[in-house]
């Protein structure tokens, strides 16, 4: 499938690669079919800051990452009922991301702890949910990104 998309221009994604979100994202239900898009050819992994890209909408995208990068002991309380439409989720087939709020002060960049997307990587269903727990909306991560960094040298 050829998507127009105002950050990467036009791209091609493989129709298994289509993500659906049923209820689009929190604010966004018009919204319902995303595609995963991190830059491999910059040595980008999918363990660093990659784009949920809206096909329904080639100027939304929205850029994520996986939410124990910066916080390991992320482990959120969740409704088993709200999760049920994406079909069985075990450990190997459940995919978490967190959107990014980037800063032109890099210390300010922030996660959304609690709304992460939830993605069932077998049925390629995912939903936006808000988490029981006391997490952030606005979770910094300038100290844990730099860690990780020193880390991986």
């Amino acid at each position: 499938m050829r998507a127009n998309t105002r950050l990467f221009g036009e791209i091609d994604i493989e129709e298994e690669k289509i993500i659906t979100l049923e209820n689009g994202m929190i604010g966004l239900p018009e919204f319902q079919k995303f595609a995963l898009i991190f830059d491999e050819e910059k040595g980008a992994k999918p363990s660093s800051i990659m784009w949920l890209q809206s096909m329904d909408d080639p100027q939304t995208a929205f850029p994520v990452m996986q939410p124990n990068t910066v916080k390991p002991d992320y482990n959120p309380t969740v409704n088993d009922e709200v999760l049920s439409a994406l079909g069985e989720l075990k450990e190997e087939n459940t995919y978490v991301l967190v959107t990014l709020t980037a800063s032109s002060d890099v210390k300010q960049t922030s996660v959304n702890l609690k709304a992460p997307i939830v993605i069932n990587t077998d049925t390629r269903k995912g939903c936006q949910i808000i988490v029981e727990d006391d997490y952030p909306v606005k979770y910094k991560i300038y100290d844990a990104v730099q860690a990780r960094k020193k880390a991986e040298e």
